[in-house]
């Protein structure tokens, strides 16, 4: 039985987080639920003094996205706390910092922490065929979302379809 009740996967845009988080409710035996960042930034007032995407692809967060945040990931916590299991897909622009933001508000769970990693141009190549990403946030993430976080296991989408990586997950969680 697997006793993790928290996997994060943390990756640049289109670097296939959504794919292999429904991937993973249909190849592990409990339920899990989904939860992405990209809700969380769909539910926002859409004000540029609370989240803007310039030209390069940059995002900008003003303080009144980091107090919603705060309360996003506050109330995912509470959602583990009573029982459910949860796969969480995020963008870590602030590198280690925003696994810490995590890491405080999951603290006493048992988390997976996962990379997914892809190659800037092949993420590129997604995000203009997906159409609803500004032009050069996959690339600009790529390896920024990266920056000094640690992981307990990565999986790299650039040749590996988001199946095959979830069942990699899966027999990390099953060992």
């Amino acid at each position: 039985m697997v006793s993790t009740q928290v996997i994060v996967l943390n990756g640049g845009s289109s670097s296939g987080k959504t794919g292999i988080s429904r991937c993973l409710q249909a190849v592990l035996p409990d339920p899990w639920l989904a939860i992405s960042v990209d809700t969380m930034v769909e539910a926002m007032p859409a004000a540029k003094e609370i989240i803007d995407f310039g030209a390069d692809g940059s995002v900008i967060v003003g303080p009144a996205f980091m107090q919603l945040q705060d309360a996003w990931t506050a109330g995912v916590a509470a959602m583990v706390h009573a029982g459910a299991r949860i796969i969480i897909d995020d963008v870590f622009l602030g590198g280690a910092a925003s696994q810490q933001r995590w890491q405080k508000a999951l603290d006493g769970l048992d988390v997976l922490w996962v990379g997914v990693r892809c190659d800037s141009e092949v993420a590129a190549g997604r995000e203009i065929a997906r159409g609803d990403r500004a032009r050069g946030m996959a690339a600009s993430q790529a390896e920024l979302a990266h920056r000094d976080v640690q992981y307990d296991l990565e999986v790299d989408t650039t040749r590996t379809e988001s199946i095959v990586c979830a069942r990699t997950i899966a027999a990390y969680l099953d060992r």
